[in-house]
């Protein structure tokens, strides 16, 4: 074989194996907010998903380099880290978004069963989400893009939530996105670690927010039978209420559907007979329970759990109507 010949090859063979070392891949993401909107803290868990979209682009460098380099593919491992966050606290498992001093527990998955928590190489909530992607020979001056579904949960039974909006910022170092390409000759290469070093970020935001509420359940108020009215009767009912944290609220009971004015009545039947009572908010039935807020109101501050009223009725010493079965219906009215 002619010398010239032999230098030509080697010459090739030289560009190509510089092409290996010049040439490189650039990739960069962004990531949509996770907005799980509404959360009922006496409810069930609340899930919400939110878009990665990545990119990457394979670049040779110099004359020689691009035209022996379209003999060169690529291989690309990317990580996407995520870590607790700015309002965080460090915790990352489970992961949290803050409205005040008060936390909402939440967490952030790589599957659609909510089953593999995406977390970081650093170890917050596990390891981190990964992609690769791929350039053949020729690709020089190509770019790719993919995606991954990043999936949020907030779980049930976080009842000592505060009314508020919630949210962490995933900023500045929060997310970490780490990747690095194997760039070989006529494609004949393997898919490298993705390596620890930033090589940049997807910022995002989780929120949530929780809505001041009210729940109420009764029980009835049963005077027994009596004879004839010559002293009072006395009896008590029960109303419960559930009310978020720190919601205050105020209970009202109308005058029923029988009152004459602003007294109390109990009918028989579809009659004219009526039998006159009274609702009143102590045991010593001194105060009346009316519906006026902040005069005759029943008022309570929510602490996430249920909480129980006395309401003490009275039938006073009356004329004693035509005998018969005598019923009211109070509403109860829950102001927050």
């Amino acid at each position: 074989m002619p010398l010239s010949l032999r230098l030509l090859i080697a010459a090739v063979l030289l560009c190509a194996a510089h092409q290996a070392q010049a040439s490189s891949v650039t990739c960069s993401a962004s990531q949509s907010d996770i907005s799980f909107g509404a959360v009922d803290p006496f409810g069930g868990a609340v899930t919400s998903n939110a878009t990665l979209n990545y990119s990457c682009t394979y670049n040779c460098s110099g004359l020689l380099d691009c035209l022996v380099g379209g003999l060169s593919g690529a291989f690309v491992s990317m990580c996407f880290n995520i870590e607790s966050g700015a309002q965080g606290g460090g915790n990352c498992n489970p992961r949290r978004m803050q409205s005040g001093t008060s936390n909402m527990q939440f967490q952030i998955y790589k599957d659609a069963s909510y089953a593999n928590s995406w977390g970081s190489d650093s170890g917050c909530a596990g390891s981190p989400a990964q992609a690769t992607m791929s350039f053949p020979i020729l690709g020089n001056g190509s770019a790719q893009t993919g995606s991954l579904t990043v999936y949020g949960r907030v779980p049930g039974g976080q009842t000592s939530l505060v009314p508020g909006s919630y949210s962490n910022a995933f900023t500045g170092a929060a997310t970490k996105l780490s990747y690095q390409a194997n760039i070989a000759l006529l494609s004949a290469g393997t898919y490298p670690s993705c390596g620890t070093a930033s090589n940049g970020s997807f910022p995002f935001t989780a929120s949530a927010s929780v809505a001041r509420q009210c729940t109420v359940s009764t029980t009835d108020l049963d005077f027994g039978s009596k004879g004839p009215l010559t002293s009072a009767a006395l009896a008590s009912s029960t109303i419960t209420t559930q009310c978020t944290n720190t919601t205050a609220y105020q209970i009202g009971l109308d005058n029923g559907i029988n009152a004459s004015g602003t007294t109390r009545r109990m009918r028989r039947s579809s009659s004219g007979d009526y039998l006159s009572y009274e609702l009143y908010s102590d045991a010593a039935r001194s105060l009346r329970w009316g519906n006026t807020l902040n005069v005759d109101r029943v008022g309570a501050t929510g602490n996430a759990a249920q909480q129980s009223f006395t309401v003490y009725g009275k039938v006073p010493a009356q004329t004693t109507p035509q005998a018969g079965t005598y019923t009211d219906t109070v509403k109860v009215t829950v102001t927050y």
